[in-house]
C-alpha cells in the first residue's frame, strides 16, 4: 500500500503536472490547439455527408487541385487562400462540366482533373521563384500559424460551419432523396455546385492546419468512424465532430513530446481509431453469424452482447 502511494504522489507531483500542461505554455502551441479545434468542426460535419454521398475522391480531388491556386497567388501577391478556392473552385466546375457533357465516369473525371491540376502546380511551383515550402503546402505548418492566418482560417471555417448548421437539411435531403429534394423545390444540380464550394472552403481553412494531402483525412475519416458506429444520420454528426475534435487535440498535444508532425499524428489518431472500430464491427458481426448459426435468435445475442459490454 505504501508503495501505491508514493507512485501516485510523484505521478501527480508538481513536476509531473507541470510537465503535462507544458505545450500550453507556449502562444505557438494554444494557436495550434484552437486552430485544429475549429478546423476539425465543419470538415468533420462534412465528412458524413460526402461519405454517405460517395465523393471522397472529389474531396481527395480538390485537396491536390489548389497547389496552382496558391502558387499563382503568389506569384499575384494576393492572398493564398484566395488563389486555392479559386483553383478548387475550378476543379469542382471543371469535374461538373464534364460529367455533364460526356458518358465518363465521375470518379474517371475525378481523377482527370485532379491530377492534371495538380502537375500544373508543381510545375509553376518549380518554374517560379517563391520561397514557399512545398512541405508545408502538402502537410500544413499549424505551429507557426500567425494571429492573422488564425483569424483567417476561423473566418472561413466558421462560415462553412454556418452554412452545414443553417442547410444541413436540405445537404441531407440532396444526399438520401435527390427526386424528394427536386419535388420539394431544392435545385439539386445548384446544392451539389455548393456542397462542392463548401468542400473547396474547408479545404482551403484546413491548409495551415494539415496541409493539402492530409486534409483529405478531416474529409474522410471522421465521418467513416462514425458509419461503423451508427446508421442515423443525427448521431453520425456528433460522433464524427468528437471523434475529428479528440484526434485533433491529441494530435497537437503528443506531436508537442515526440517530436512529430502534428499533421500526422492526427491522422495517425484517426487511423487508430477508425481500425479499432472497423475491428469491434468485424468481431461484433461474427458474434452475431455464429449466433445465428447455433439457433439463438439475433436478437436475443443483441441484447446478450450489449448486456456484456
Amino acid at each position: 500500500m505504501p508503495d501505491l502511494l508514493t507512485f501516485f504522489s510523484g505521478f501527480f507531483s508538481a513536476q509531473a503536472l507541470q510537465a503535462l500542461i507544458m505545450p500550453f505554455d507556449f502562444d505557438f502551441m494554444r494557436r495550434a490547439f484552437l486552430v485544429v479545434a475549429i478546423v476539425c468542426m465543419p470538415m468533420s460535419l462534412l465528412s458524413c455527408y460526402i461519405v454517405l454521398k460517395g465523393w471522397s475522391l472529389m474531396g481527395d480531388a480538390i485537396a491536390h487541385a489548389v497547389l496552382p491556386g496558391i502558387v499563382v497567388a503568389y506569384m499575384l501577391a494576393i492572398p493564398l487562400s484566395i488563389g486555392a478556392f479559386g483553383a478548387g473552385l475550378c476543379c469542382a466546375v471543371t469535374t461538373g462540366f464534364i460529367k455533364d457533357n460526356s458518358r465518363l465516369r465521375e470518379d474517371t473525371i475525378m481523377g482527370i482533373v485532379f491530377s492534371g491540376m495538380f502537375a500544373v502546380g508543381i510545375i509553376l511551383f518549380h518554374k517560379a521563384e517563391t520561397d514557399l515550402h512545398l512541405t508545408h503546402l502538402l502537410l500544413g505548418d499549424v505551429l507557426g500559424i500567425t494571429d492573422a492566418g488564425v483569424i483567417e482560417t476561423s473566418i472561413i471555417a466558421l462560415s462553412v460551419l454556418l452554412v452545414i448548421l443553417v442547410r444541413g437539411r436540405d445537404l441531407m435531403l440532396l444526399i438520401f432523396d435527390p427526386q424528394q429534394a427536386q419535388v420539394t423545390g431544392i435545385s439539386v444540380r445548384y446544392w451539389s455546385y455548393g456542397l462542392q464550394i463548401l468542400l473547396a472552403l474547408s479545404i482551403v481553412a484546413a491548409l495551415q492546419a494539415v496541409g493539402m494531402i492530409l486534409s483529405i483525412a478531416l474529409l474522410i475519416v471522421p465521418g467513416a468512424c462514425a458509419l461503423l458506429v451508427t446508421k442515423r444520420f443525427s448521431q453520425m454528426l456528433w460522433i464524427a465532430m468528437a471523434i475529428a475534435l479528440s484526434c485533433s487535440l491529441l494530435g497537437v498535444y503528443t506531436s508537442f513530446f515526440i517530436d512529430s508532425a502534428p499533421a500526422a499524428t492526427i491522422v495517425l489518431y484517426m487511423a487508430s481509431i477508425f481500425c479499432l472500430l472497423f475491428s469491434y464491427k468485424i468481431y461484433s458481426n461474427n458474434r452475431l453469424v455464429s449466433a445465428r448459426n447455433n439457433g439463438v435468435s439475433p436478437l436475443v445475442h443483441a441484447i446478450a452482447l450489449k448486456a456484456g459490454q
